[in-house]
């Protein structure tokens, strides 16, 4: 038997670098959990309630900590914890997880920007100094929790929110009056221009494809150069193919007039040759 355990994270408000913030979040709540205490004699499984022993704390073996660069300018510029703001304007994110003891956990790059052997090491280089002093400020923080039980002080979550840690980022709530919205809004759209041209029906630029209002014409249904040109080869072996047979039936047609009309046929030294006749499906044909 072997405990499950599930980390759940409920985003409040942010204001960017949220990778940072719940990896942050995540490994200090693993390192605060406690779990109830076990015992096992043979194949009986004992678990203790917290009033009967105290709860134990889960084996952290290390604590891998996120730190995010923003990248600007193709790369030329670097930023560490990009705020919200930042990040709308940024061209690429790169995240490095990282312990103290300077062990890369994972790497994630993201955006449109490409980056060189030099930038990534410069950034592993910041992330251990990070990694670091984050460590250091995480087992502080739980170093005073401790204390802070053993106590009886206050602590955690409920602490927090009357110093408004948690929601500094809060609005006064606003009457906002609804009662002449439908009217607003019927002299907003009297008062919009029109549109300057109506389509009432879609324009097909070619099979398959549709256009409504301007644009530029889809290129779907067109052909690609390889296609056109084995269009172009089929397309000529079927034109030769069908004057071929055009020729032979024309031939054909002559001979057996000749043969109804009684009279023989005479042909010359140059045009003494073996005549024959080919059935339809013998004809040489390509089917596009």
């Amino acid at each position: 038997q072997v405990w499950q355990i599930r980390l759940d994270m409920h985003l409040l408000n942010h204001d960017g670098n949220i990778t940072d913030a719940a990896s942050i979040a995540g490994i200090v709540a693993l390192c605060h959990f406690r779990r109830p205490d076990v015992s096992v004699q043979g194949e009986e499984v004992t678990v203790y309630s917290p009033e009967e022993r105290d709860p134990v704390p889960l084996s952290i073996h290390h604590m891998p900590i996120c730190v995010s660069f923003a990248f600007f300018h193709q790369g030329t510029y670097l930023l560490v914890d990009p705020t919200e703001r930042e990040e709308r304007v940024m061209d690429g994110l790169l995240v490095i997880a990282m312990n103290k003891h300077h062990e890369i956990c994972t790497i994630q790059s993201s955006g449109v920007v490409m980056l060189l052997q030099d930038q990534i090491l410069r950034c592993s280089k910041i992330t251990a100094v990070k990694v670091a002093e984050i460590t250091e400020l995480i087992q502080k923080a739980l170093e005073n929790d401790q204390k802070a039980r053993k106590e009886g002080g206050k602590f955690g979550f409920a602490e927090s929110i009357p110093n408004q840690r948690i929601t500094a980022f809060k609005m006064e709530s606003a009457a906002v009056d609804t009662n002449d919205v439908e009217q607003q809004a019927e002299e907003i759209i009297a008062k919009a221009d029109p549109p300057s041209e109506v389509f009432a029906n879609p324009v097909l630029h070619t099979p398959g494809t549709a256009q409504i209002g301007e644009g530029v014409e889809s290129s779907w249904g067109d052909l690609e150069e390889s296609e056109k040109e084995e269009a172009a080869e089929e397309e000529g072996e079927s034109e030769a193919a069908a004057l071929e047979c055009e020729k032979v039936e024309t031939e054909d047609t002559s001979t057996m007039r000749e043969t109804k009309s009684g009279e023989p046929i005479v042909l010359s030294d140059s045009e003494e040759e073996e005549v024959v006749i080919l059935e339809p499906q013998e004809l040489p044909r390509k089917t596009r």
